[in-house]
């Protein structure tokens, strides 16, 4: 276990308008990668200048952060050094440049406002940003954890899922810490006992989870606890619930499940869950990699499904999950697929007090789908309505 104190915490500093024209730029490709073939620019392509106007006037809730940008992203020549930054997160969109991350995010949350705050780790050489709300009640402001998938950062995982946006008119802190390089140089978490499989460092992230969340409400007194996380920031979640934590009322897992051995997590307490993945999710398949490996001097199964993912934590909350459910409500939240897309299924009765069992089945949506508003206020909403900490947790 490392050691936090009070006197780790350091102010946020004021921002130049440079570090937020690089940050800017990247924003935007990051949330056009899946609808342009790249995000190159500036050769005097008309067809690709033409076809992003197409998209700026499709997507309607991008709209106003593109205006908010258009003066940091007018010359488009300047998108070529940009992308030379980029190293492709091969969870997703491509990765914001590190030198910057921490400066854009401090910008935006500001900008959005909620009140950033740097944390230092005596281990780590990272910081940790937190964005506390103008308005903070001592024991009751909630606490989210947000985790980027792998190769990616706080900064880009940000750009794409903004719940900074929501901090101070939600009233909840947002943490937003950053994982370790690997042996590729990606960062990444390790949502496993075991080390150091498939380039892993062999971090304690769940040790290095929790002393974030102790030094953050030894300032700051926080109540309940929520953990959302993208991709491996997903199974790093999941592997949070299993290990356990103070306070932790629910997580929240997009495009990420669990390990088939389950071993690990035969000790857990219920929790709150809601699953969210695309059936179109071909880096996490939404039915998980069980059948694909069984056979002659092949590897083991390596991940579960999302059924399964429901069963497991349903049957921690003395509940059973049915694959055969009707989904209680169909909704337009992924605005690269037509239509509805989201059915959500949840079970009804029958779990311990306390707990809600979710799954958010995005039919035709991919590994990084293309979320707005809609989706950011409906994933909060539901991680603050999980307020009652069940009995059986303690």
């Amino acid at each position: 276990m490392t050691n936090l104190t009070a006197g780790t915490i350091v102010a946020a500093r004021q921002l130049g308008a440079g570090s937020l024209r690089c940050l800017g730029t990247a924003a935007v490709c990051i949330l056009l990668a899946a609808a342009l073939p790249s995000c190159t620019g500036g050769d005097g392509n008309s067809a690709w200048e033409e076809r992003l106007r197409e998209v700026e006037e499709e997507t309607r809730t991008l709209d106003a952060r593109v205006q908010e940008l258009e003066g940091s992203i007018s010359n488009l020549e300047s998108l070529v050094p940009v992308k030379e930054q980029w190293s492709r997160d091969k969870d997703g969109p491509p990765s914001v440049p590190e030198d910057a991350a921490l400066e854009w995010i401090a910008r935006v949350a500001e900008d959005s406002g909620g009140e950033v705050h740097f944390i230092e780790h005596a281990e780590r050489e990272d910081r940790t940003v937190l964005v506390a709300p103008l308005e903070f009640v001592e024991g009751e402001t909630p606490l989210i954890v947000s985790l980027h998938g792998y190769g990616g950062n706080s900064a880009d995982h940000a750009a794409y899922l903004p719940l900074h946006e929501r901090a101070s008119t939600d009233g909840f802190g947002l943490l937003l810490p950053n994982g370790t390089f690997d042996a590729e140089g990606n960062r990444s978490w390790n949502p496993t006992d075991r080390c150091c499989q498939y380039g892993k460092t062999g971090e304690d992230d769940v040790s290095y989870l929790r002393d974030l969340v102790t030094s953050v409400r030894e300032v700051w007194d926080f109540g309940a606890v929520y953990f959302f996380g993208y991709s491996n920031g997903g199974f790093m979640s999941y592997h949070i619930a299993c290990k356990g934590l103070p306070g932790l009322r629910a997580v929240a897992s997009l495009a990420g499940t669990s390990y088939v051995d389950d071993s690990s997590c035969e000790d857990a307490q219920p929790v709150s869950v809601l699953h969210i993945h695309g059936t179109a999710d071909h880096v996490i398949l939404f039915e998980g990699d069980e059948g694909e490996t069984v056979q002659e001097g092949g590897e083991p199964a390596f991940y579960a499904g999302a059924h399964d993912m429901m069963r497991r934590w349903s049957r921690r909350a003395g509940c059973e999950w049915s694959e055969h459910a009707q989904p209680y409500g169909v909704f337009d939240l992924d605005r690269y697929v037509p239509g509805s897309e989201t059915h959500a299924f949840r079970l009804e009765a029958g779990c311990a007090e306390g707990i809600e069992i979710e799954l958010w089945k995005g039919e035709g949506s991919s590994h990084a789908p293309d979320y707005g508003d809609s989706f950011i206020g409906a994933l909060v909403d539901w991680l603050l309505s999980q307020e009652q900490l069940p009995d059986s947790a303690g």
